[in-house]
């Protein structure tokens, strides 16, 4: 009886300290804790310097690069919501010059009859006649080759102020006034003289010179910001390094590798999806806080073009972020991820299997994929990271074609080093047997 309480007590007490033993497992050492809590604040930072890292990104682009300014907003001269803002705004400005009564008391006899068939018969509505005019000759100017090549000078001209706005430096023709980025459209209106005396208004040549200002930015809050935007043009493609420096560290760092690294890119990811949605955000805000004598249709194209670069440089992040993601989960060793791998391997083994079976071979390079299999894949993933690196402005699109084209290269080195399944040997053909029952021996009859 004291035997089996001694073993009773000596049971409960394995059990105890193997409960210990599991608790103690399970409960990660400090070391271990205080590891996982600076890899869990590297990652946070780089998360959070990651939007800020891509809008560093575009301000280097777009205040240090005039050709790449100009490239970005030469579409706006054939965009219809810019021409029939900038058509408005010159016609409300010429006809704001034109003393009719005046102009009309010089217009010579032999010039009467041409200036009656340009207006046609208007009678009491002159005036009016003659803005419907002039408006039309402006929508021509602006639809023009002649516009778009005055809007191109004038944004390259206007590439000093942005310069100006932002940074706080610089000078040239285009001002900012009243927290306002504008051009002159002092070339547009001499233009649409010039067409107005060729339709027969002649009297268009006493219309003086004008100078008139066409908003392409305002903001009250340019005067402020204009100190961060120079921080983020001196920090330019520093930034986005060090974000993802600081992630690298972190996944470095930490005790669980592989979910670390899925978490990092996933929260990348997050964060540049956010940056999105701030400047769908932000659109709304700054077209609404526009006066009313700024086009809003014209306003929001000139927005879309110039954050143009940032939104594509946000969705690339994004999609680069769920790739690599996907990429770091279908290499662990999760039950679905082993399951996609088998899978995937499967159809390699059946392929490879297949072009044996019709003689075409591998040869030597087989085994010489097979022995460095593990080196060729690094390679490749490493080709791979380059060419999004020094690719410029990758989109979305150009993710996706690297991931692609990186998934089928790995599928020809594991269809290289894949071995074949070897063909199942022929069962045996059993010996044949007489009538008797007995067994005979091939090429002996049977003995009686």
């Amino acid at each position: 009886m004291a035997q089996e309480n001694t073993q009773g007590e000596l049971a409960a007490l394995r059990a105890r300290v193997a409960a210990l033993e599991s608790e103690a497992a399970a409960r990660p050492p400090r070391g271990h804790r205080m590891r996982s809590f600076l890899a869990a604040v590297l990652i946070v930072l780089g998360c959070l310097l990651a939007p800020l890292g891509i809008v560093a990104a575009w301000t280097s682009d777009i205040v240090g690069d005039t050709d790449r300014y100009v490239t970005t907003v030469a579409p706006l001269a054939s965009d219809p919501d810019v021409q029939e803002a900038v058509a408005n705004r010159v016609t409300g400005v010429v006809m704001e010059h034109v003393d009719l009564p005046a102009l009309l008391e010089d217009v010579a006899p032999d010039q009467g009859p041409l200036l009656q068939k340009a207006l046609g018969k208007v009678g009491s509505g002159l005036e009016s006649a003659l803005s419907s005019f002039v408006r039309d000759k402006t929508q021509e100017v602006v639809s023009s080759d002649a516009f778009a090549k005055i809007w191109t000078n004038a944004n390259r001209t206007i590439h000093t102020a942005f310069v100006r706005a932002l940074t706080g430096g610089g000078d040239g023709a285009v001002q900012i006034k009243n927290d306002s980025v504008t051009i002159d459209l002092a070339p547009v209106i001499e233009e649409v003289k010039q067409r107005l005396v060729k339709a027969g208004l002649g009297v268009a040549n006493k219309i003086p010179e004008i100078h008139t200002d066409f908003t392409v930015v305002q903001s009250q809050d340019i005067g402020r910001v204009k100190t961060g935007f120079r921080l983020l043009e001196i920090l330019g493609l520093w930034l986005p390094v060090l974000a993802v420096l600081l992630a690298a560290a972190g996944v470095l760092l930490s005790t669980h590798r592989r979910r670390t690294f899925v978490a990092a890119a996933l929260g990348f990811a997050a964060a540049a999806l956010v940056l999105g949605i701030a400047l769908a955000v932000f659109r709304t805000v700054y077209l609404n806080a526009l006066p009313d004598t700024v086009s809003q249709a014209a306003a929001g194209s000139v927005y879309d073009a110039m954050v143009s670069l940032l939104r594509l440089s946000a969705r690339s992040v994004v999609l680069l972020g769920v790739v690599l993601a996907l990429a770091a989960w279908l290499s662990g060793p999760g039950r679905y991820a082993r399951a996609v791998r088998e899978v995937w391997y499967s159809g390699i083994r059946a392929t490879r299997a297949t072009a044996d079976r019709l003689g075409m071979r591998t040869g030597p390079v087989g085994p010489f994929v097979q022995r460095r299999r593990g080196w060729i894949i690094w390679i490749l993933v490493a080709a791979a990271a380059l060419t999004y690196i020094l690719w410029p402005d990758p989109t979305g699109w150009v993710v996706v074609g690297l991931a692609l084209g990186l998934l089928f290269a790995l599928a020809i080195v594991d269809f290289l080093a894949a071995e074949p399944e070897p063909e199942p040997e022929p069962e045996p053909t059993p010996a044949p047997t007489d009538a008797g029952g007995g067994a005979g021996t091939a090429g002996t009859p049977p003995t009686g």
